[in-house]
């Protein structure tokens, strides 16, 4: 890695696609400001990479995105290398550091809508791929919220091709707050 000032932990390249893309639309170039978005290949890598990143190794500034289901993870390792004592989720967004509820998809559909995904994935060539997913008898009585979330979370690179293709559709006036937040504090 070239000479980076600030580090931004996200779990997955999914994470690490919409915030690019979202830093791109703001009209940010993350690259010329010397933030590295740094996908950790799951929550649990954290304590190495605030090792290396953090106050005790190169000395970053640090924010970081996860889901709800890593919060846990993500507060004892913070707690660990020293950032705080009996983190709250506010204490953690002090530090940068922000929660997907439950995850990014979930966070991305709320922010666009059911329909506007649709759309994306119309758009996609992926609607009857979708369709099947909700004719199967496991989905049928889920929302249409819940089905969309299936059907982005199943598949590595479906989620890493939506992450970006969901938040370049995003009204930039309802971006969900744990993106905004962890690039802002950045």
């Amino acid at each position: 890695m070239g000479d980076i000032r600030a580090a931004i932990f996200v779990e997955g390249v999914s994470d690490q696609q919409a915030l690019d893309m979202l830093a791109r639309r703001r009209g940010r170039h993350l690259e010329a400001e010397a933030v590295s978005i740094v996908s950790m290949g799951g929550a649990h890598a954290i304590r190495r990479f605030l090792d290396q990143y953090g106050p005790a190794g190169m000395g970053l500034r640090l924010a970081g995105l996860c889901d709800e289901g890593e919060e846990l993870e993500v507060r004892r390792a913070l707690q660990q290398a020293g950032l705080g004592n009996e983190l709250s989720r506010s204490n953690m967004e002090d530090l940068g550091f922000f929660v997907c509820e439950p995850d990014l998809e979930a966070e991305l559909i709320r922010a666009l809508g059911a329909e506007s995904v649709i759309q994306v994935l119309a758009t996609e060539g992926d609607l009857q791929p979708f369709r099947t997913l909700q004719k199967q008898p496991a989905w049928l009585a889920r929302s249409t919220e819940e089905q969309l979330r299936r059907f982005l979370g199943s598949g590595a690179r479906r989620k890493i091709r939506y992450a970006r293709l969901l938040v370049n559709a995003l009204d930039l006036d309802r971006v969900p707050r744990p993106l905004d937040g962890v690039l802002a504090h950045i």
